[in-house]
């Protein structure tokens, strides 16, 4: 390969032939033209008779040029052109192509295997073999090992059905297997890194260099880690990694905050900054939906990395709660551990019993309510378990005796005498709360002007005492004290936790406390001791592109114990283990070390991206296009000089028909890279012909699109499993290139600033009403001046609210409200007495329908429905399948022979 600046050429020797263009000029120069032929009639000889001929002795200048420009393009075009090749210098012998094949590459795999397909397909036009070795460990527990070295029509199957893996790569296997290849003939290798430093890269990277010219493709975005998410309040703080780097640019990623059942709870973006490579940010959920949390994905980024899966012992930590009082005393509004129960329900799991039972299982923190002062085996077991990490909350009460000294379970020592609710600390007027120290886990909390103390014990003053406070009341005295216990901690409330001797219990600062004391506590990892060798089986799994699936069958169990130290492979892919009921999460962000992009590569290793293969352009079917069409140029005008030109149209149309049968086989070997072309018109035509479908509106806008077409198709499965209504699969259409009339329903998702339709498409929208077909359009939360500017493009009939008895509400299921994703929807259809046999053409409304129906391809639900849930949404299902009907049967149910029928089920 013969290269010259952006410009290369596969068969260099080709270039020789131009040295005969000299000779040829002189060839052409001195040939005369074929001869003028003319008809011998014999008057026709005596009319225009001539003095002299002129002949022309020679060809014409420009005729020379353009023949020597025609043979000059086909010599070129043989000499097979390259415009701005990629890839390793050719040697003439074989390629070898490694490709990183691990979680890092999934984010542009499309954009890698395209690489390698370009790779290969120049490869096959020079003649030469590949080799293909990838270096993630292969799904079936296999070592890595090459592919076998063959022609490129052999490989190009294989690199077609590569798929990336859900674990990383282990390039010092990758460099074994390299070390021993042997080729004949020089080697030129191409590596598409995923770009981070791997152990064994640079030895990689060595090893391969060793055997010829290497090149280094990575692609144009740093891989992205989303990490752990960490509990914060009433949010998460969510966080992602990346390689960080001076060249590494601005990028702001999107986080998805899923629960169990795939749903959407909350949504934030992650903005990394120039050259870093971490990027925090805080999204909001709301505390009923925290431990409902399964799941966290990175929108548009399908890689195993991109997801973290949550277990039950990331979203609950079980507290223990006892009492001094007698088990089953605990009264709802007087009990002890009443109150205390409801505040932590919502953030924790949990559990009531005496303090030897709740200590034989796992606890992150216990609350002790109303008792005297711990002592015996009971106390020494929870001494151990303080020290060991645990947190200790106690409230004061009655039973608080007064010989306090031998409790080893406070945290400070308190005064004797009179601690009881109406004795010596007991006030005519209660006292309201300080504000909360700076240091103090309670600290940021807004105290509600209400909350007041009646009664509380007090503390023996020390030096130490400012220290362990963490709450006070308006005169100074603690209200909560704490003090360290080895790794745990003992807290103190001083009053009770019922109100009895405050309305603390009664406040919503109570469960705020509650949730700030669970924060400190340093949590359960897994199941109990006794459980840590109980296998989980593998229950489903993640590939690559961070989608669950069935575990591979050489996947193994794993118990609780090995799961914080397993790293995800062949043998234990990310994803569930467990069963339904009881499940825990391997995650690859546990076990995958900081980013670092790579470097410290050798010397003469060329770097590039993978978007430079696909700028490699072959000039050879467009230099030879050229000269066919040149071709025809001189045809034509040796015709002309000839005297022929009059019999020229007929010949030049087949001509111009060879030419383009020419180029198309011209450009064959760029057929199979190039896209798909779009569907003809007359096959959507068609396909909306032979059967009925309901049809939406595309606004433009991805996510708008998208939950229109999943909303529609979920719509119409709804209709085939609950009428006779069988309907194909929903179309898009667009008023400004598709014919609406086909179909039945239209449904038009209103958007912000939509650019106005051309008059032929509003022109075409407005047939459409006129003749019979309806449109609904959906507002969804758009204020009025968003919408009016839409509407007001159409004939639209006078309008008016949609009556209780309107043939839309009845005309198939009895409905009394048209709720959507968003409950207080109003809807206006057409006044009655209009045309269109007093069936409405146009039904509005701001139900964000769509967003009701739509459901993903695993069956979940894409959007929450509010206020009302499920039963929400199956009235606006119920909505969807009047609507349709109403479109297919117009005002049938308006028939007074329905009426017995309607008013029965209306008195049942």
């Amino acid at each position: 390969m013969w290269t010259l600046g952006p410009l290369a050429f596969a068969a260099p020797w080709v270039l020789t032939a131009l040295a005969i263009l000299p000779a040829l000029w002189f060839l052409l120069r001195v040939t005369p033209p074929a001869p003028r032929r003319m008809v011998f009639p014999g008057l026709r000889l005596l009319l225009d008779l001539r003095a002299r001929e002129d002949v022309t002795a020679r060809t014409p200048w420009w005729l020379i040029l353009l023949r020597l420009l025609i043979a000059a393009l086909v010599i070129v075009g043989l000499a097979r052109p390259l415009l701005n090749p990629v890839g390793a210098e050719a040697t003439g012998g074989p390629l070898l192509l490694v490709i990183d094949d691990g979680w890092a590459a999934a984010g542009e795999w499309d954009a890698r295997r395209q690489a390698a397909l370009d790779l290969i397909a120049r490869a096959d036009r020079e003649g030469r073999p590949v080799q293909v070795l990838t270096t993630a460990p292969p799904a079936d527990g296999d070592p890595i090992a090459a592919g076998r070295l063959g022609a490129a029509a052999e490989v190009r199957p294989m690199v077609q059905s590569l798929t990336p893996q859900p674990w990383p790569v282990d390039h010092d296997a990758a460099r074994a297997v390299v070390e021993g290849l042997t080729f004949d003939g020089g080697l030129s290798t191409v590596w598409l890194s995923d770009g981070l430093v791997h152990p064994g890269s640079v030895a990689l990277a060595t090893t391969l260099q060793r055997l010829g010219p290497l090149t280094v493709l990575t692609g144009e975005q740093a891989a992205v880690l989303l990490d752990r998410p960490t509990r914060e309040g009433d949010g998460l703080t969510l966080a992602a990694r990346r390689a960080a780097g001076p060249e590494a640019p601005e990028r702001t990623v999107a986080v998805q905050v899923l629960d169990a059942q795939g749903r959407a709870v909350a949504r934030a973006p992650l903005t990394f900054a120039a050259g870093e490579a971490v990027a925090t940010a805080r999204a909001e959920v709301p505390p009923d939906l925290l431990n409902a949390i399964g799941r966290l994905d990175i929108e548009g980024v399908p890689s195993a990395g991109a997801v973290v899966l949550l277990d039950d012992t990331w979203r609950r930590k079980p507290i223990g709660l006892t009492s001094g009082a007698p088990l089953g005393a605990d009264l709802p509004l007087l009990g002890d551990v009443y109150y205390l129960d409801r505040a932590l329900q919502p953030v924790a799991e949990t559990r009531r019993g005496e303090i030897d039972a709740l200590l034989d299982r796992p606890l992150s923190m216990l609350v002790v309510a109303n008792s005297g002062p711990l002592s015996g085996p009971a106390a020494a077991r929870l001494q151990e378990w303080v020290q060991a990490g645990g947190v200790l909350v106690r409230f004061a009460g009655p039973r608080l005796e007064e010989n306090t000294a031998a409790d080893p379970l406070l945290p400070v020592r308190l005064r004797g005498g009179g601690r009881q609710f109406g004795g010596t600390l007991s006030w005519s007027e209660p006292v309201r709360l300080a504000p909360f120290p700076s240091d103090s886990p309670f600290a940021g909390l807004a105290i509600p002007p209400d909350v007041t103390i009646s009664a509380q014990v007090l503390a023996e003053p020390s030096a130490a005492l400012p220290d362990k406070t963490w709450a006070r009341l308006g005169d100074g005295t603690p209200l909560v004290t704490a003090e360290p216990r080895g790794q745990g901690w003992v807290v103190l409330f001083h009053t009770t936790a019922n109100a009895e001797w405050s309305n603390l219990a009664l406040s919503g600062l109570f469960p705020q406390m509650l949730e700030r004391l669970l924060t400190i506590s340093a949590g359960v990892e897994g199941a109990a001791a006794d459980d840590a060798g109980r296998p989980l089986p593998p229950l489903s799994s993640l590939d690559g592109f961070g989608r669950l699936g069935e575990p591979p069958g050489n996947a193994q169990a794993l118990t609780p114990a090995q799961l914080t130290a397993t790293v995800p492979g062949p043998v234990h892919p990310p994803g569930w283990y467990g069963t339904a009921q009881d499940r825990r999460s391997l995650n690859l962000v546990d076990h995958v070390p900081e980013l670092e992009a790579l470097s410290g590569l050798p010397q003469g290793v060329a770097r590039g991206t993978v978007a430079d293969v696909g700028r490699e352009v072959e000039l050879r079917p467009w230099l030879l296009l050229g000269a066919l069409c040149l071709a025809l140029v001189d045809w034509v005008a040796s015709y002309a000089l000839r005297g022929l030109a009059p019999r020229l149209p007929r010949r030049a149309a087949g001509a111009v028909l060879v030419a383009a049968a020419l180029a198309a086989a011209s450009g064959e070997g760029r057929a199979q890279e190039a896209a798909p072309p779009a569907e003809p018109a007359s096959e959507r035509v068609l396909d909306a012909v032979t059967e009925t479908r309901l049809a939406w509106i595309e606004t433009g806008e991805p996510g708008v699109d998208r939950m229109s077409d999943a909303g529609l198709r979920g719509l119409t499965r709804i209709l085939g499993s609950r009428s006779s209504a069988e309907l194909g699969q929903p179309m898009a259409v667009d008023p400004e290139s598709d014919e609406l009339i086909f179909y039945p329903l239209v449904y038009w998702p209103v958007t912000e600033g939509a650019p106005p339709l051309s008059v032929d498409a509003r022109q075409k929208v407005n047939d459409y009403l006129r003749h019979g077909g309806m449109i609904l359009f959906d507002t969804r939360d758009l204020p009025s001046t968003a919408v009016e500017p839409v509407l007001a493009q159409f004939d639209v009939p006078p309008l008016m609210r949609l009556p209780d008895d309107h043939v839309l509400t009845r005309s198939f299921y009895l409905l009394q409200d048209t709720p959507g994703r968003f409950s207080d929807t109003t809807v206006w259809v057409e006044r009655e007495g209009s045309g269109n046999d007093r069936v409405s053409s146009v039904i509005i409304g701001n139900g964000d329908w769509a967003g009701a129906w739509a459901r993903g391809q695993d069956g979940t639900y894409l959007a929450p429905v509010v206020p009302g849930g499920e039963r929400q949404r199956e009235i606006a299902y119920r909505f969807g399948v009047n609507a349709v009907m109403y479109a297919l049967t117009g005002n049938y149910k308006a028939d007074q022979v329905h009426l017995p029928a309607i008013m029965e089920r209306l008195t049942q």
